[in-house]
């Protein structure tokens, strides 16, 4: 049988979580995934005409100095190094709380505007090919004046394409400013989000092949994975409609007028996939019911099957009972064609049944 998608869930160890008890709020603690990958910094700064690039594993110098009109991008992808997220908070004055937020990688998606920079937490979601699972990874990301600084578990390649687009001159990234930056970052995010649903849909399609056809118990535990599956999509996807939204809503000297126009079409974007998810869900839960009545149905079947085959030997049994008493005067013992007779009367009794029940449409 085909293996279906398993849960997206995945528990923070609870060693790590013990270890944030009782501390102050602003304690730094990486509570993700070992990784054994060093944290790796990417700073790019660009204007229409100028590309800058530079890759490094420790911070030496001061991000804050960004000469204009260039617009700086500062990709951190590894964070198991909490110094360097130290060094990141001092330098650009991040509140404490934001960079507990960003080593906790079980926040829930949000968006904080503190005046002179906007932070925001996204969901990445994907699909694994080799491990066949559903992964997904916390994104953060600081929206500033003339910077945008985006945070990751790990190197996913998800922003490769960004980066491709920021290396062709006069293109639509080096001339717009960091809002814009901000917004494809985020959009891109939301993209990956179609083809988790439309793997979703996928497994749907496959699992009601097999209901239809022959469910089995491997299908009721396919069933209640893609559901909880559903489950945790939906966590991760609808709050991102209220990040929008509000990001939409307020107003707010670092986004600028021409940008809610892109803004709206993520706002659609994400509609669409909470739309498409409740219907998945729905569906979903309708597997149930139907794989249910499936096994139902078969038991029916079988019962049907084994009521005809009853009822047609009862009488059979009864002729075979009766005449296979060892009584001294049984009846019809001294004709010479009883047995043959009998046998025919047991046939003529099973083709009358077998005529009877498939007049009634019973088989």
């Amino acid at each position: 049988m085909r293996r279906f998608s398993k849960p997206l869930r995945k528990a923070i160890p609870l060693s790590k979580k013990k270890k944030k008890v009782g501390l102050p709020p602003g304690t730094l603690i990486y509570t993700g995934d070992k990784v054994t990958e060093k944290t790796k910094i990417k700073v790019t700064d660009y204007t229409a005409d100028h590309f800058n690039l530079d890759e490094f594993e420790e911070i030496q110098m001061d991000l804050t100095k960004i000469e204009k009109p260039f617009v700086r991008w500062i990709d951190i992808y590894g964070l198991a190094q909490i110094k360097v997220i130290e060094e990141i908070g001092r330098q650009f004055n991040l509140h404490p709380l934001i960079l507990e937020d960003i080593l906790s990688p079980s926040q829930r998606p949000k968006l904080e505007d503190f005046g002179n920079y906007i932070f925001a937490v996204l969901k990445k979601l994907s699909w694994n090919q080799e491990k066949e699972d559903f992964e997904y990874e916390q994104i953060s990301l600081i929206l500033g004046e003339n910077y945008v600084i985006s945070f990751q578990e790990r190197d996913t390649n998800l922003f490769n394409p960004i980066y491709d687009r920021i290396h062709v001159p006069k293109g639509k990234v080096r001339v717009m400013g960091a809002d814009y930056l901000f917004y494809v970052l985020i959009d891109i995010i939301v993209d990956d989000y179609f083809i988790v649903i439309e793997k979703v849909g996928e497994d749907i399609e496959n699992i009601e092949d097999i209901l239809i056809k022959n469910p089995e118990p491997e299908t009721l535990q396919s069933i209640y994975r893609l559901k909880r599956s559903s489950i945790e999509l939906r966590k991760s996807i609808w709050p991102i409609r209220e990040v929008v939204n509000k990001l939409q809503r307020e107003q707010s000297n670092l986004i600028g007028d021409e940008l809610q126009i892109y803004l709206r079409d993520i706002y659609e974007h994400i509609f669409r996939i909470s739309d498409l998810l409740e219907n998945y869900r729905d569906i979903i839960f309708g597997m149930l019911d139907m794989y249910l009545s499936s096994v139902s149905n078969r038991m029916n079947d079988i019962m049907k099957v084994l009521t005809i085959i009853s009822t047609i030997f009862i009488p059979l049994s009864f002729l075979a009972g009766f005449y296979g008493m060892n009584f001294l005067h049984m009846p019809e013992l001294t004709q010479p064609f009883a047995y043959p007779i009998l046998i025919m009367i047991m046939v003529s009794i099973v083709l009358v049944m077998l005529y009877f029940f498939k007049r009634k449409k019973w088989i």
